[in-house]
């Protein structure tokens, strides 16, 4: 079983790390290509592609500027640590993973990377932004998307037959990401929850704060709890979620909630 993530755009790498354990980047030679192309792009140019403020556009003018390899626990941060968006706030890895329960993550867990193309959990990072939509031109075409081509796809599907548990790709990372997957080369059933908030006149719908938290909850409850088949997901119940048999499908199994106040 594999679990699929999202980046996030907020980064941490103050606070101290919760693990020493870390890998290194298997795609790191793609990523220097690609942080080559973005060094040649001003702040303006950089603006207008990530659409960002001129502030941000001139911090990740330098972080580009600034990367260096090879990567170390000295100058990067492994990538579970790193993030700190919504989903990685439901993760709370910092505070909640055991040692084993970081072993687990990085046999599990992938973050999809449009600087990397997917990481596992350990890989060390150093801050970037660079969002999978991104129309970045390079000499293998003008987004990511073709950058990357089926190379993430491939990595997936050799770590997926590596790794305990059943054929299934849980998949919690958002569709600007799951984009960069070829379900015909991962060749495996892909199950998409979704996580609904329910209000008091009886409607629906999904939020998206609470959909990004919930799915960094559902990856932590995966990892810790050792869940191995996909049936078992019907079990998360963290944060008031029940699993609704009514709308779910296999491929798409729907949690809900009251609405949170």
């Amino acid at each position: 079983m594999l679990v699929l993530l999202s980046p996030a755009k907020n980064l941490d790498f103050d606070s101290r790390p919760a693990t020493r354990k870390y890998s290194e980047p298997r795609t790191l030679d793609h990523a220097q290509e690609l942080i080559d192309v973005l060094r040649t792009k001003s702040p303006d140019e950089l603006a207008q592609l990530m659409k960002i403020s001129d502030e941000l556009a001139v911090l990740n003018a330098a972080r580009y500027r600034d990367f260096e390899a090879p990567l170390t626990p000295k100058n990067a941060r492994a990538a579970i640590l790193a993030f700190n968006g919504d989903v990685y706030r439901g993760m709370n890895a910092s505070h909640d993973f055991t040692e084993r329960d970081f072993t687990e993550a990085q046999k599990t867990i992938r973050i999809l990377s449009g600087l990397f193309g997917v990481l596992r959990p350990l890989d060390l990072i150093q801050p970037y932004r660079l969002e999978m939509g991104s129309a970045l031109t390079t000499d293998r075409g003008s987004d990511l998307y073709q950058y990357w081509g089926d190379l993430p796809s491939e990595l997936l599907a050799a770590d997926l037959a590596a790794s305990p548990g059943a054929d299934v790709v849980i998949n919690l990372a958002s569709q600007e990401y799951f984009g960069v997957v070829n379900p015909k080369v991962i060749d495996a059933p892909i199950v998409s929850p979704r996580f609904e908030e329910s209000t008091s006149a009886g409607k629906r719908r999904m939020v998206s704060f609470y959909a990004k938290h919930a799915r960094g909850r559902m990856a932590a409850w995966l990892v810790t709890n050792r869940v191995r088949s996909v049936r078992k997901i019907r079990d998360f119940d963290l944060d008031g979620y029940r699993f609704d048999d009514q709308t779910s499908t296999p491929s798409r199994p729907v949690f809900v909630r009251p609405q949170a106040s």
